[in-house]
């Protein structure tokens, strides 16, 4: 790894050294290559003066084509805030629309609701006063069973009292023929 630090070092001393040479003057074959280049632009026979007039007329022409588009652009665009506001505007009467459905559909469901919860209180109540009357209604079947009983005892009880008093009847007839 060693190796590869001093040739990098190198490299960079290398191009410092050029960056920091005072400029030298052009060698004779770079003036050449220059003096080359500038008899190709001048070989059409135009003269300098020529050549910056057609430049900035080249220059104007561009400048006229890109105002225009902007203009264009612009007229565009203005047109489509235009068309973008007046959807955003329809759009906007729709929400509105289906929020007053969506409010009386609700208002619709809130009265159902009450409705319904009217109901369940009215059937809660029926039903409270049903099991209040189940169990009237029992606690009164149990009473009428326990008189029925009673009325089965008292019944028995007045036949054994008949049957007594028609002993002792006899009894006392008995005691009487044989007190005479």
């Amino acid at each position: 790894m060693s190796s590869y630090y001093p040739r990098t070092k190198d490299l960079t001393r290398t191009r410092k050294s050029l960056t920091e040479s005072p400029p030298s003057s052009p060698s004779p074959t770079e003036k050449n290559y220059r003096h080359d280049r500038l008899s190709r632009y001048d070989s059409s026979g135009d003269s300098a003066a020529d050549k910056s007039a057609g430049r900035t007329s080249a220059y104007t022409r561009r400048e006229t084509r890109l105002a225009a588009l902007n203009r264009q652009e612009q007229d565009s665009a203005v047109k489509d805030y235009k068309k973008m506001y007046a959807e955003a505007l329809h759009e906007n009467e729709k929400l509105k629309s289906r929020l007053q459905d969506s409010k009386h559909e609700l208002t619709k469901i809130r009265s159902q609701l009450d409705k319904v919860t009217q109901r369940h209180d009215r059937i809660a109540e029926r039903s409270t006063v049903l099991d209040s009357e189940k169990r009237e209604k029992h606690a009164l079947e149990k009473r009428v069973s326990d008189m029925e009983e009673e009325i089965k005892i008292l019944t028995e009880l007045k036949s054994d009292n008949q049957r007594l008093k028609d002993e002792n009847g006899a009894l006392i007839r008995v005691i009487s023929k044989l007190s005479k």
